[in-house]
């Protein structure tokens, strides 16, 4: 059976085995808004593959480069906020190549070319 990046399916005893972290640990890391997983009806933690990345990556910074979960919890948010630019900036790109082959195509180049140089004057 094969599920989604995102569908919540491990168990918290499995998370735990599998990246032989304590239970605990993965619940402090959910205390501090690091890792949100989804729950039951029954109110069982249930993690994604995504999340599992996410315990991964919070493990690095952690266990190799020593960074505590205040400073964990502020690179995430730069890492989220990077990855969210970066999707805008992909998305400008394809509207910008769309604009920019329906201009060759009509002849009307949406950027005139200017002089190679230009001189800026700062007034006092």
């Amino acid at each position: 059976m094969h599920h989604g990046y995102e569908e919540p399916v491990y168990l918290i005893s499995v998370v735990a085995k599998v990246l032989t972290i304590h239970p605990q640990t993965l619940r402090q890391y959910e205390r501090e808004g690091l890792v949100l997983p989804s729950r039951t009806d029954g109110k069982m933690r249930l993690y994604s593959q995504r999340d599992i990345d996410k315990i991964k990556m919070i493990q690095r910074l952690t266990r190799d480069l020593g960074v505590n979960l205040a400073g964990v919890d502020i690179i995430m948010q730069l890492k989220e906020k990077i990855d969210d630019f970066e999707a805008l900036v992909e998305s400008l790109r394809l509207e910008l190549n769309g604009l920019t082959k329906k201009s060759t195509q009509t002849k009307n180049p949406l950027v005139k070319h200017k002089n190679s140089y230009e001189i800026i004057l700062f007034g006092e």
